[in-house]
């Protein structure tokens, strides 16, 4: 549950904490939201925020993996001041209402759109000046949405730019996601030239995923425990998961041992979703079992009749453990507490 420093202040005021305790407890959870630089507060599932998010990926699709064939034909002078056209617009709208308004959900939203036309503006440039070509001219910018190729590089190195000065001004954790998918092209892209072919084959990009999901979990938790904004971690924890898990369930389990290990590494996520409060890593967790299970009445069991039977009595079992785990779930807790190290501890619960 979010408590904001206007909530607080209500609490000393009707004598629930002292004046002292209420400075102290400001001073721990740093600067407000009403404090200028302070992070945006965290996205709530409320139809406002629904219509907001909805909206603005509405835009940024349009502008990118949307885009028609005849809007890419503008050619790249007109695409370039197209874009930077929208990124002025939504940036100087976004800036009232961060500013101005103190509609920092909406104004930080509409800043994450003028962030994504950074690679709609560096594709005209190439474009206009020819550049395009040299690097064997591999499609349309709304192919940068679908294709991984080496070409793109610099589309993604100006968008992880533009969101990395975005986020100087604008603290606002949906910029990290943009940011966040610009890597994960990047890492694919860049597959080719670490491995000295032309291009990357499946094999390469699956196994360049998991070492990149992996690096973008890591720093997820190091942003989890060091920062005050939840939504900032959480997108990095969301994409970390995205990529690694993407990669791990591609690849290929010849043997029934591999796909066992398959299926408790999704356990150990289960896991992981109760010991860091992460549901992302329960929801990951929960399909890699079942594709698992799936697996093992479609192939091993397939002409088993006692197979469902028993599968019903481990969700049952399950289910159990769930109840039992309510049950103690204070004991639980406080034995976590008292055996996690501080740093590794949750701070909340998270989406």
């Amino acid at each position: 549950m979010p408590y904001s420093a206007k909530n607080l202040r209500d609490a000393a005021n009707a004598g629930v904490i002292s004046a002292t305790d209420l400075e102290r407890l400001l001073a721990f959870l740093g600067p407000g939201e009403d404090v200028p630089g302070a992070a945006s507060p965290p996205a709530r599932f409320d139809a406002a925020h629904v219509l907001w998010y909805a909206g603005a990926l509405i835009v940024i699709g349009a502008m990118g993996l949307f885009s028609t064939l005849a809007f890419t034909q503008m050619g790249g002078r007109a695409l370039t001041a197209c874009a930077i056209a929208y990124a002025a617009a939504f940036g100087l709208a976004g800036h009232h209402l961060w500013h101005g308004k103190g509609l920092r959900v909406p104004g930080g939203l509409l800043i994450a759109i003028a962030v994504s036309m950074a690679p709609l503006a560096v594709y005209g440039i190439q474009d206009e000046l020819g550049w395009w070509g040299r690097f064997g001219k591999p499609g349309t910018v709304q192919d940068f949405y679908v294709w991984v190729k080496g070409s793109w590089i610099f589309m993604e190195i100006a968008t992880i730019a533009a969101g990395i000065v975005a986020l100087r001004y604008y603290r606002f954790a949906f910029i990290v996601a943009i940011i966040a998918v610009a890597l994960w092209f990047m890492s694919m892209d860049l597959a080719p030239w670490f491995s000295g072919t032309d291009h990357a084959d499946f094999a390469l990009r699956r196994t360049v995923s998991i070492w990149f999901g992996l690096a973008v979990l890591a720093v997820a938790w190091i942003v989890d425990y060091r920062s005050r904004n939840d939504d900032f971690a959480f997108w990095l924890h969301l994409f970390g998961l995205m990529a690694f898990w993407g990669g791990v369930t591609a690849s290929d389990g010849a043997t029934e041992l591999g796909r066992a290990v398959y299926c408790l590494l999704n356990i150990v996520l289960i896991a992981l979703a109760v010991i860091l409060m992460r549901r992302a890593y329960a929801v990951f967790g929960a399909f890699g079992v079942c594709l698992y299970l799936g697996h093992l009445a479609d192939v091993v069991f397939k002409d088993s009749l006692l197979f469902p039977f028993s599968l019903s009595l481990i969700g049952i079992g399950v289910i159990a453990a769930g109840l039992l785990y309510h049950r103690n779930e204070r004991a639980i807790a406080a034995w976590l507490a008292a055996n996690i190290p501080a740093a590794l501890r949750p701070r909340s619960v998270s989406a």
